[in-house]
Formats: C-alpha cells, structure tokens, sequence
C-alpha cells in the first residue's frame, strides 16, 4: 500500500513541497498518495491537519510522513502530536541560522512567497507578460528588450521554459520557432540577426521529438520521424554555422533546463 505524505505551510505550501520531494526523490520506487494543508496559520487549522493525518494513519500502511514549513513553533508542536513522522524544515535550519547571525528571527508566516517586494513581483508579472507577448515568434520588433530569446524546431520545450524563466527568475524570455522555410535556408531569418547575441538554441532527440509531436497531430507529417530528424539535424547545423549556444532538451526537466541556459549565458535572478 502507498505512504501517506503530507505538506503542512502556513502559506502556500509549495516550499513544503518543493523541499518534500527533494527529499522523496532519493528513493526510488517509493509510492505515495500525497496531500498538501496550506495556511495553517492557527491552533484551529492545526488541530484540523493533525486530524486530518491520523485518519490516514489508520487508514494507510505505516506511519504518514508529514513535511512541515510552519513557523511558529507552537503550532509544530500541536503538529507533532499526530501519529506521524513529522519533518520540521524550520525548525532543523532557522536556529543554526540565529546562533550564527547572533538575532532571533522573525517567525514571520508567508514571507516567501507572500506579497513582500512589490518591485520584485512586479518585475516577474512584468517578464510574464513579456513572455506571453512575445511567444511562438510574437512581437519580434521588441526582442531588443528580451534577455535570452529561445530558438529551435516546434515543441522542442520553448514555450514553457520562457514562463518557467519569467515566473521563477523574473528574465525577460522571447522564443521563435524555426519554420520549414528557415530550416532550408540553412541561416538565421533576417529578422533575428540583430539579435545574436541574445539567441539561445534548445534541440532535442528526434525521437522524443516524435513522441511529443504524436500526442498532439498522431500519425502526422508533422509527427513523421525522418521529418523530425530533419529538422532537428537542420536547426543544429544552423545553431553551429552561426555560433548560437544550443543545449539538448530530451532528458531534462524544465527547471533544469532554465538553470542551464542561466549558467551558460551568465544571466542572474532579477525576482525572488
């Protein structure tokens, strides 16, 4: 039977489950049926999600595990009278952290992902709109404000990596699509020369590329594995002739890809 695995914030809960799966992630083969509690954010919610977390404990096979990013260190320890493993990430890193920096900390409820730099949210809504305008080829007149534009062959993960960038790093991300037409012309179209130095290639295996392609236009052209090596050989041989960095998207995640692209072309986070 399938752990039972609980997220318990005072916030949104997605530190406690960003953390969590980290954490979940070194072992494999390990099933789990997960629930996140946000906003815990009094001896009532508490209370509520230690409930909550027994009932599974009955009901499940072993002990819930329970990832906590709660704050205030009372409400850990109504937290901890569950019939739980209880994995309290404040409590193992906060006080190391006061000893070190001789001050108490705040034991402030949703400070991270709560609204408190209005200029660093606004400038990841700002790169969000930004991305969304400037999708799929978009508003190529504006790509000199851009600070990375994303190239390669459709469904080669530009799309969601320039959201991914905008929301989580606040980075200006256009991207465009290299056509049929590009790709036999065998050069950059005219209209992203000028902008060389923000290009920044993304490939991938044809035959994942076929598989992407085939969820969405099955049994296609589009989806045809010689179209998509094709392609693919085109777009690389272009990326080198004309000095574009490119990276392969095939086994990454969308993360890694952003921080890859980060590291290469030396761009830093402008939110948090």
């Amino acid at each position: 039977m399938k752990r039972s695995i609980f997220f318990v914030s005072d916030s949104t809960g997605i530190t406690a489950e960003t953390l969590g799966h980290a954490l979940l992630s070194q072992f494999e083969a390990l099933e789990y049926d997960q629930t996140t509690i946000p906003f815990v954010v009094g001896e009532t919610e508490a209370r509520a999600a230690v409930r909550r977390i027994d009932d599974a404990a009955e009901a499940g096979a072993g002990r819930p595990i329970v990832f906590s990013t709660l704050v205030n260190p009372d409400l850990n320890e109504i937290l901890r009278e569950s019939d739980a493993l209880v994995v309290d990430f404040f409590s193992a890193f906060v006080r190391p952290l006061e000893i070190e920096f001789n001050r108490g900390s705040s034991h402030a409820t949703g400070r991270f992902h709560g609204l408190v730099d209005r200029a660093s949210y606004d400038g990841r809504i700002d790169a969000m709109d930004y991305a969304l305008d400037h999708d799929d080829g978009g508003g190529i007149r504006h790509y000199h404000d851009a600070d990375v534009v994303l190239v390669g062959v459709s469904r080669s993960g530009k799309t969601p990596t320039c959201v991914y960038l905008a929301l989580q790093f606040g980075i200006r991300a256009a991207n465009y699509p290299l056509t049929e037409e590009d790709l036999d012309a065998g050069n950059l179209p005219d209209m992203l020369a000028p902008h060389r130095e923000r290009l920044f290639g993304l490939t991938i295996v044809p035959e994942r590329l076929r598989q992407i392609r085939s969820e969405r236009r099955p049994n296609s052209r589009y989806a045809s594995l010689n179209r998509c090596r094709k392609e693919v050989a085109d777009a690389e041989s272009i990326f080198r002739r004309e000095g574009v960095r490119f990276i392969d998207t095939s086994g990454s995640s969308i993360e890694e890809i952003a921080s890859k692209i980060l590291q290469s072309t030396g761009l830093t986070r402008r939110a948090f």
